[in-house]
């Protein structure tokens, strides 16, 4: 868990990489689902046909069923999911099985200059930040001396907007699972995610390891 701009893909394929698990995301669920014409899948294409948003009850169904593959046997890391307070209670009820929780804590102003200090190069796709991870030459590509450019998702307001959603819809599943582990076997653990990416994959580690 954590704010947008924390890091959390990054932690997520260490974490993978360390233990040997897949990382199970609800857009790749949906995706396999779909394509494979499951009957949770077919359900899930008749409601997005729709336009409308796929209930929480269909993804769990999706997550019951893609956790069942034999490259879960070992476990599995859940990217995006839960992310609301009902999704997360749903997997209580559905006795889905969660280990760890992991939040990587990252204060809105920490978020606010991370994301909103990325500049990109289009045609490469190179990232670059103002402050952390400068060009040689301001606003220009290492490489090509092309302009960089801010994305849409990356300008301030826009951030901001994504800190509210999370505040709003997300961060609740902090004290959820803070209070679910004081009566079950889950351990829930808060990392400082101000460091460094290798900074922040040892504290992951460690926390990990010590269970």
């Amino acid at each position: 868990m954590g704010p947008p701009g924390a890091g959390k893909g990054t932690q997520a394929a260490y974490i993978c990489g360390k233990f040997g698990i897949p990382q199970v995301s609800t857009g790749e669920m949906l995706r396999a689902a779909v394509a494979a014409r499951t009957p949770v899948g077919l359900r899930a294409r008749r409601v997005m046909d729709a336009g409308e948003l796929v209930a929480d009850d269909i993804i769990v169904d999706l997550v019951k069923e893609r956790i069942r593959q034999p490259d879960c046997r070992n476990g599995f890391l859940f990217d995006g999911f839960p992310r609301t307070l009902p999704q997360a209670q749903a997997v209580v009820d559905a006795r889905i099985t969660i280990d760890h929780v992991v939040e990587i804590r990252v204060s809105d102003a920490g978020v606010v200059e991370r994301i909103s200090g990325r500049r990109v190069h289009e045609t490469s796709g190179r990232i670059y930040h103002v402050t952390f991870n400068p060009p040689t030459v301001e606003g220009l590509d290492d490489e090509t001396g092309e302009q960089l450019v801010q994305r849409d998702d990356d300008r301030e307001e826009t951030v901001r907007e994504r800190l509210r959603v999370y505040h709003t819809e997300t961060h609740p599943l902090v004290s959820f699972y803070e209070r679910l582990s004081d009566t079950t076997n889950l351990r829930f653990s808060a990392v400082d995610g101000s460091g460094s990416v290798e900074q922040i994959s040892e504290a992951i580690s460690a926390v990990l390891n010590a269970r």
